[in-house]
Order: structure tokens, then C-alpha cells, then sequence
């Protein structure tokens, strides 16, 4: 089973695709994860990572989508992906059918954790305490959170359309969201 979650930054997708990762025994593709380990091997992409979150920016469709072409053609990884943060553009989104097609594989279920800014702010302020993560600063979080609202919505609209996307209040306690993610994937 292959499922996108989507929701802006601090919505929780973390939590729920590693839940989602261990019930089903799937394996958790996160975007950020990918984009911080590079920054952390300090690469040449890592680089351009850095100076592109400090400015509250995304980084590039080109860098994201080799990053995921690799995880995506895995044959141990068929069938069993969960896309954390992927695509968050319409041009990720078409590269990501392409990908899932060349390696004849589909999307089985699309979540939107729906959250809004304000509850992103408390969270996030708790998380960048607990676990000291270097994008989690309020300013920069604002930014992302209204990049990602922009750059979003094509994509939002575009899979809105498929029977299999499913739109979750955010807003709710972690075990609440989990409750109902159980009841789309069915298993």
C-alpha cells in the first residue's frame, strides 16, 4: 500500500507516517529526513538545503525528485511506501505518478492532516524544545507555513479529486487522527 500525507509543517505527519510505517510494515519517505541527512553529510546539496530553509524557503523540485527516484525504484520498497511531505508541488506530483508508473506501482490512499496556523505555532514551539531541530524557529515556520499553503493548494486540488483522498482535522490529539487514519486504510 502506497500512501501520500500531506499537511503543512508541525501537522503531524511524522508521527502518523511512522505509525503508518509500522503497522504496515511500509517504508516512511520523508522529504525533510532526506533534505536533513544531506545537510548533515554537509554535500554540495546539503549546502544549498541550509541556505534555502534558513530562508524560509522549499528547495528545489530537481534536488527533492532525484532524492525520491532512488527510494522510489527500490524493488524492496514496492507497494510499500509512505511519502511524508512529497509532493508538495504540481510538478512533484506529476513526476511522482511518473515515477510510480515506470516501477508499475499507484497511490492507495492520499490524507490531508488540515491544520491550522495558530496550533502549528504551539506545536512546533514544543517540538523545536524537545527535539532542538534547527527549522523549527517561529519566524522561518511562519514562512514555510505560507510557502507551503501557496505552493500546496494545486496539489491539494489535484488529488482532492481522487476518491482515495481523505481530509483529517489536524487539530485533533495524535491517538484521535491515528483512529481515523485506521479506518481509510482498512488492513
Amino acid at each position: 500500500m502506497n500512501i501520500i500525507l500531506f499537511g503543512p509543517p508541525g501537522a503531524g505527519k511524522g508521527t502518523q507516517s511512522k505509525y503508518l510505517v509500522n503497522k504496515l510494515n511500509a517504508f516512511q519517505i520523508s522529504t525533510g529526513d532526506l533534505l536533513r541527512e544531506e545537510v548533515k553529510k554537509n554535500s554540495e546539496i546539503g549546502k544549498v538545503i541550509t541556505n534555502d530553509m534558513k530562508n524560509g524557503k522549499f528547495i528545489s523540485d530537481d534536488i527533492v525528485n532525484k532524492l525520491i527516484e532512488k527510494l522510489v525504484s527500490d524493488p524492496q520498497k514496492k507497494n510499500k511506501l509512505i511519502f511524508d511531505g512529497y509532493p508538495r508541488s504540481l510538478s512533484q506530483a506529476k513526476n511522482l505518478d511518473k515515477l510510480l508508473k515506470n516501477s508499475n506501482q499507484i497511490i492507495d490512499l492520499i490524507l490531508f492532516l488540515n491544520v491550522k496556523k495558530e496550533i502549528i505555532m504551539k506545536r512546533v514551539e514544543k517540538r523545536r524544545i524537545i527535539e532542538k531541530r534547527s527549522d523549527d524557529d517561529s519566524n522561518t515556520l511562519v514562512r514555510r507555513y505560507e510557502k507551503y499553503m501557496e505552493t500546496t493548494q494545486p496539489v491539494l486540488k489535484f488529488y482532492s479529486e481522487n476518491p482515495n483522498f481523505k481530509e483529517i482535522d489536524g487539530s485533533l490529539e495524535i491517538d484521535e487522527i491515528t483512529r481515523k487514519i485506521d479506518t481509510f486504510i482498512n488492513v
